[in-house]
């Protein structure tokens, strides 16, 4: 939604449709809706209202077909209150949002058990060879000025 107006309207239609179900509507298949979003096209000819309903998979069936039947009815609303040239189609879709982040909820919730239990694992975790298996370099305390050892004099000796 680049064009501002656009994102206007949206707000707008958004807040009638929220007001006349906060009235409520006389389909008792209606449940505890909320509008969570509204998308209107650039050309303001059509919005998508983005709703979410509170309750089993039966409350969320029938609310469905409770705003497809009130549809008209709300159109007629928003096209009365908005105070545009043309009223755009209304087409209710059902957020997955709530769904999709409960979802990551517990694929989060998964990864830090596994987390603890990786922690809890390497606290008791022993080396499997020597700690620090690198070889260090030599020391230079023994060597003579020459940067030879004794053991290097004595076999340069022993040749002549």
């Amino acid at each position: 939604m680049s064009n501002p107006r656009a994102g206007k309207v949206a707000e707008r239609i958004q807040q009638i449709i929220a007001r006349r179900l906060e009235k409520g509507l006389r389909d008792p298949r209606l449940g505890f809706v909320t509008i969570t979003d509204v998308r209107v096209t650039g050309d303001l000819q059509h919005a998508s209202v983005f709703y979410t309903v509170y309750g089993d998979e039966q409350e969320q069936t029938d609310s469905a077909a409770a705003l497809q039947a009130a549809t008209g009815m709300l159109r007629r609303e928003v096209g009365k209150q908005l105070g545009t040239r043309l009223t755009p189609s209304l087409e209710f879709i059902h957020d997955e949002l709530p769904e999709s982040a409960q979802h990551l909820n517990e694929l989060l919730e998964e990864a830090r058990r596994r987390d603890e239990a990786a922690q809890a694992l390497a606290a008791t975790a022993q080396y499997a060879g020597e700690a620090d298996p690198y070889a260090k370099p030599r020391d230079l305390d023994e060597e003579d000025e020459d940067g030879l050892d004794e053991e290097d004099l004595a076999d340069d000796e022993d040749r002549d």
